[in-house]
């Protein structure tokens, strides 16, 4: 039977306040957690993240290990995140034989050969005020109710000049308009685009993760598919400061959301997305640039003969 959304919005979505320290010391038993986060040219904000999820981990003990992948950086983004205390992986180091594919779907379903954690907690490193809770928020579902397996943060997005909540500007205005459509089922999510979420190992590794801005999206799907809405839960965690794309860049982002939400609806499989944009050039005219979106997907890593092996060897 299907939940009404109101119910389910009511039963799964708790605050970041509602799980205190000790009380997820208590339940964190033998669960070993890994924080991720997934980068690319964010020397500037990485450190503080690290550094906030290091003081977390030293003054708590329920983080386990603090993981870096970095998706191609050109910058210091490895030095300043080493220094901070993570362990940096480089995307083309990661299983290997495999290849490499650029975007953060890539270096996401890449972390889970190189993490040893039960629990996997994601966050994005352009984060501009980190706070525990970020991290805290989301193993509090996972650390005390094990029909849980993927958390999702919710917050307000401040965007400069714009309002408060202004900054979700392809969740509003793709994101939800789809969901709404095709999946009604998870339109009580509030930020189902967000890069802070958390999941059981045994859920991340038995789906596929899709390349590029669709993988969020496509994870939430795919969970709902395979585990049912009850195996999902949020946290409102506050407030989130990070730096904003341009409206080009979101145009692009846009694309392959849309490209995945209706591929996973119709069942069918087709071409890379593209999407034609314009822009002024040296004489003042418009000019068109179409970029074509890989979204290309990773099958679940636990049909991967490395991965597999990795884990033969771990346990």
């Amino acid at each position: 039977m299907k939940l009404p959304v109101q119910t389910w919005f009511d039963r799964s979505t708790s605050r970041a306040r509602d799980w205190p320290i000790d009380r997820l010391r208590a339940q964190k038993a033998g669960t070993r957690v890994s924080v991720v986060l997934p980068a690319l040219d964010e020397e500037a904000t990485v450190g503080r993240v690290v550094r906030m999820v290091h003081r977390l981990a030293h003054d708590t003990g329920l983080v386990d290990e603090i993981i870096v992948m970095d998706s191609g950086s050109t910058d210091d983004t490895a030095r300043v995140a080493t220094e901070a205390g993570a362990t940096v992986h480089h995307r083309d180091e990661v299983l290997p034989e495999v290849g490499s594919r650029p975007g953060k779907g890539e270096v996401l379903w890449k972390s889970l050969a190189v993490t040893t954690g039960d629990v996997v907690v994601f966050v994005d490193a352009d984060l501009v005020d980190p706070q525990p809770q970020l991290v805290t928020g989301l193993l509090g579902p996972l650390l005390t109710d094990p029909t849980v397996e993927l958390v999702k943060g919710c917050y307000d997005r401040p965007l400069e000049g714009a309002g408060s909540t202004s900054g979700g500007r392809v969740t509003e205005l793709v994101a939800r308009p789809l969901i709404s459509r095709f999946y009604p089922d998870l339109a009580g999510m509030v930020q189902p685009l967000a890069g802070e979420y958390a999941g059981r190992r045994r859920l991340l590794e038995a789906i596929p993760f899709c390349g590029g801005y669709g993988v969020e999206i496509a994870m939430l799907i795919d969970t709902l598919e395979l585990r049912g809405l009850p195996a999902i839960a949020q946290v409102d965690l506050g407030r989130r400061q990070h730096s904003h794309q341009d409206t080009a860049a979101l145009g692009r982002m846009a694309t392959q959301i849309t490209h995945v939400v209706h591929q996973r609806a119709s069942g069918e499989r087709s071409d890379a997305p593209s999407i034609t944009q314009f822009a002024r050039d040296g004489y003042g005219h418009y000019a068109p640039v179409t970029h074509v979106l890989d979204t290309a997907e990773r099958p679940p890593m636990n049909t991967v003969a490395g991965y597999a092996r990795r884990t033969a060897k771990v346990s």
